[in-house]
């Protein structure tokens, strides 16, 4: 299975519309794999919180019309991300969609733990409240957006759902960039996973992003790793992995709590 992971850069003087439009382009230009990944927030910065309620879209957006046909144009299942999701109710949430080679939106996934310690995303958005898992024909993705990776007990959830492969798009900080290499292979290593981590370049709102996007394998092993600017990450992926690695180590079976 081959995944290419787009770490976008996030110019804000760049308008959204302009950025739907590249990011578009770049999807398309994958055509040859069977999973893409695009980064959270990119139409308008993980940080930039003074524009999400402007921003804000509903599921059958502009984003997710750019993003249905670039999936259908290239011929690949398309995580695309994440957006400001506005409910038709009101609140606002961090949401994640998931295309098929159709176009089709298939799954979407709010985000559950909202970062800012009761500012900015925290204090904006409602937390989701269902675990994701997305059905593939050669594997299962799990779904986890940034700040998830800090709670291990999501991704236990997650296993237990019949995840393979984790995918977790990001707007994480440059000053924290050796959380994320560390949570990125925990996650790997003690769910037996690859884990698809795939950040943003740039700065949003005074905030340096980290980039790193990573790919890694069931055994904690960094199959690839983006720097700090745009960048397009492909690998190829062999789901059989997961599957001989609990075999040949099989420590899932050994849990006796949760």
């Amino acid at each position: 299975m081959r995944a290419s992971l787009l770490q976008i850069d996030v110019d804000l003087n760049e308008t959204v519309a302009e950025r739907r439009v590249r990011a578009a382009a770049l999807v398309r230009a994958q055509a040859g794999a069977d999973l893409v990944v695009l980064p959270e927030l990119w139409p308008v910065g993980a940080f930039a919180s003074d524009t999400f309620a402007t921003e804000a879209e509903p599921l059958d957006g502009p984003t997710a019309d750019a993003m249905s046909a670039a999936a259908r144009e290239a011929g690949v299942w398309l995580h695309a991300g994440s957006i400001v999701e506005r409910d038709p109710d009101g609140p606002l949430y961090n949401t994640s969609l998931v295309f098929d080679p159709e176009g089709g939106l298939r799954h979407t996934y709010r985000k559950i733990h909202r970062f800012g310690f009761d500012q900015g995303e925290a204090a904006l958005m409602a937390p989701g409240e269902e675990i994701v898992t997305v059905a593939l024909p050669d594997t299962v993705l799990g779904l986890a957006t940034c700040y998830d990776l800090r709670f291990p007990e999501q991704f236990r959830l997650l296993v237990d759902a019949g995840a393979q492969v984790l995918v977790i798009p990001a707007g994480w900080p440059a000053r924290r960039l050796e959380h994320w290499r560390l949570l990125a292979r925990a996650r790997a290593v003690e769910s037996q996973t690859y884990v698809l981590a795939c950040g943003t370049a740039g700065t949003h709102a005074g905030v340096e992003l980290a980039g790193h996007s990573m790919v890694v394998d069931p055994w904690g092993d960094v199959l690839a790793e983006a720097g700090t600017g745009e960048e397009v990450l492909t690998v190829d992926l062999d789901p059989a992995l997961v599957t001989k690695t609990r075999l040949d180590f099989p420590v899932l079976r050994d849990r006796r709590l949760g």
